[in-house]
């Protein structure tokens, strides 16, 4: 069942971030929940199965000055290892891509780092292009 997260989702979201290589997470998860639900341009959403979390997605709209619609943005999605290929994380794609269309978006992104071949099959299954180019500039060394 996929519904909006909890903050007292914090530690069963925190053991999947782990699972995508953010390791330590607990110490800030709850105030980064917190903060996500109750932004009106954000998504956090789980998908629940016999009352444990095993998957989530957050989704980030943003306005575009120069186009008729706005973008969506997945940050992060993740199932757990142990019920992948079950059809969930599709599941929580199309259901986003949803909201992105009645929230008059025109466009659905992800960042998607090269070393997740299995992620760039899944997102090319789903629909996605990949683009030319993606910049990043770190702002605290120690990350």
């Amino acid at each position: 069942m996929i519904r909006e997260a909890k903050v007292e989702d914090w530690k069963d979201i925190s053991e999947l971030l782990e699972q995508l290589g953010y390791p330590e997470t607990e110490a800030f998860m709850q105030e980064k929940i917190e903060k996500l639900v109750l932004h009106p341009d954000e998504e956090l959403l789980v998908f629940e199965e016999d009352h444990k979390v095993v998957a989530c997605i957050s989704m980030h709209y943003i306005p575009q000055l120069g186009l008729t619609g706005d973008t969506a943005i997945i940050s992060y999605l993740v199932v757990s290892n142990a019920i992948r290929s079950k059809g969930i994380g599709r599941m929580l794609e199309e259901y986003c891509t949803d909201l992105a269309r009645k929230r008059n978006c025109d466009r659905i992104q992800v960042h998607c780092h090269s070393r997740r071949s299995d992620a760039h099959r899944f997102y090319a299954r789903q629909g996605f292009t990949e683009a030319p180019k993606y910049f990043s500039k770190m702002l605290n060394e120690s990350e």
